[in-house]
């Protein structure tokens, strides 16, 4: 397993549409236990293949919380490949968002609060759920990576321009080249 590289904004890798996965075989089961390490690592609760360089319908999430407070956490891990939303609720709720390809910055995002969705597994296994709450929104958060869109994206422009602003000052800050 690997540390991968996750893509910051600007880059342009991050706004391609991202192509079906075509098999679930080994080097796609490579692909997501470096990704699983990766988003451990940054750390996140989810990470689509876009992110690392890998425009493909995949992603990774894990949700999982400590069983008591201050305790260890427990891993949920979660994989979803080709990920489609059949139905949404007409109910959007704020989450406050952040992502790792917009480091440290974060912004309230409306989106529905249960959807019904379908995808495959690591094993190539078919689900079809209704999902509900943070694993609602964050579905439809790493979803949006795979359509080339970031949670800023569904911000008003002087919104997006505020975190763009803060995101340059603190790359500026750690060293870092401005984008």
């Amino acid at each position: 397993m690997a540390i991968l590289r996750i893509l910051e904004t600007p880059d342009p890798v991050l706004r391609q549409i991202s192509t079906p996965v075509e098999a679930v075989d080994d080097d796609l089961r490579a692909l997501i236990a470096d990704m699983f390490e990766t988003m451990y690592d940054a750390p996140g609760i989810g990470l689509a293949a876009v992110q690392v360089g890998v425009p493909r319908r995949l992603l990774v999430m894990d949700l999982g919380e400590p069983v008591e407070e201050g305790g260890e956490m427990v891993k949920e891990p979660r994989v979803f490949i080709n990920p489609e939303i059949l139905t949404t609720s007409d109910d959007e709720v704020p989450y406050s968002e952040g992502c790792l390809s917009v480091p440290d910055q974060y912004a309230d995002v409306y989106r529905p609060d249960r959807i019904r969705a379908r995808w495959l597994d690591e094993a190539g296994v078919r689900h079809e759920e209704e999902l509900e709450g943070l694993l609602a929104v964050c579905l439809q958060h790493e979803m949006d990576h795979l359509e080339g869109i970031l949670f800023i994206d569904h911000l008003s422009r002087l919104k997006r321009e505020i975190v763009l602003k803060k995101l340059a000052k603190a790359r500026k800050e750690r060293g870092l080249k401005a984008a």
